[in-house]
């Protein structure tokens, strides 16, 4: 029973701290008089939203399209580099480095390179999405395939297995919980990079449209575009968490699994 109601409450938790925020950020506006153009209040968010439904939803999809094909990009390119440097400590010693410098770069700065070489529109969204998601992808498959045990190396290499057995048969799995994990972080990453490419070179999207909605001083219209992105990822991220528990189910502990509703 206890069990029970302790799940339960725990499946509420988020709903509840959501209408929680939205409730005192309704009554703060109220009384203390805070104008619109400042900080608007949620149901004059809720309004801007069902006026502007259509053309939110239009700009939502051209951004959620834009997002899911760089990531998808992202995705394959970061699991084949992972496994490259995880597999091989002379590719690991001489990549890595190279790879914390390019992630250290602003991709806001990048965005203007990319301009110029794939135009103004949704191929430069792609782009910028697929260079920000790959990043912890290809770092946590490289960590996972580093962490394997040694010792287990070379009871298996003595049992005579190929290095190739080594990487499909034991290397691979072990950096599977690893590689699903990384799908959260890389898709809300994905599309911080399609927003951050469509506020600065896209006649479409939401980043777009806020930055449209920010020159007409529409405040409560940016506050919408804001609330459906963090929608949008916050959809996706739930469907690679589930992802991540049906994979590794393995490899989580028991107590977590009943924490996430596992069996």
């Amino acid at each position: 029973m206890t069990t029970n109601l302790h799940r339960k409450l725990e499946i509420a938790m988020p709903w509840l701290l959501g209408i929680g925020i939205l409730v005192i950020w309704q009554l703060a506006v109220v009384v203390l008089g805070i104008q619109p153009f400042i900080l608007p209040s949620p149901t004059a968010i809720f309004v801007a939203l069902m006026e502007n439904f259509a053309p939110i939803m239009q700009h939502s999809i051209y951004t959620l399209v834009s997002t899911m094909i760089g990531f998808l990009f992202g995705v394959g390119f970061g699991l084949l580099l992972g496994i490259v440097i995880g597999s091989s400590r002379l590719f690991y010693v001489g990549l890595y480095p190279i790879l914390i410098g390019f992630n250290s770069i602003p991709k806001v700065a990048v965005v203007p390179i990319l301009v110029l070489w794939l135009g103004i529109g949704q191929p430069t969204a792609i782009a910028t999405a697929f260079l920000l998601s790959f990043f912890p992808i290809a770092v946590n498959v490289a960590t996972g395939l580093a962490t394997v045990e040694p010792e287990l190396q070379d009871v298996l290499l003595s049992l005579g297995a190929s290095k190739m057995d080594l990487l499909l048969k034991v290397g691979l799995p072990r950096a599977m919980p690893y590689f699903f994990a990384s799908l959260k972080v890389s898709i809300t990453l994905a599309f911080i990079g399609a927003v951050i490419a469509e506020t600065i070179a896209s006649n479409d999207g939401i980043g777009y449209l806020m930055l449209q909605a920010s020159s007409q001083f529409r405040i409560p219209l940016m506050f919408a575009g804001v609330f459906v992105i963090a929608a949008m990822g916050i959809v996706t991220y739930l469907i690679f968490a589930f992802i991540e528990r049906r994979m590794t189910r393995w490899a989580i502990r028991g107590r977590d699994m009943q924490a996430f509703g596992g069996g």
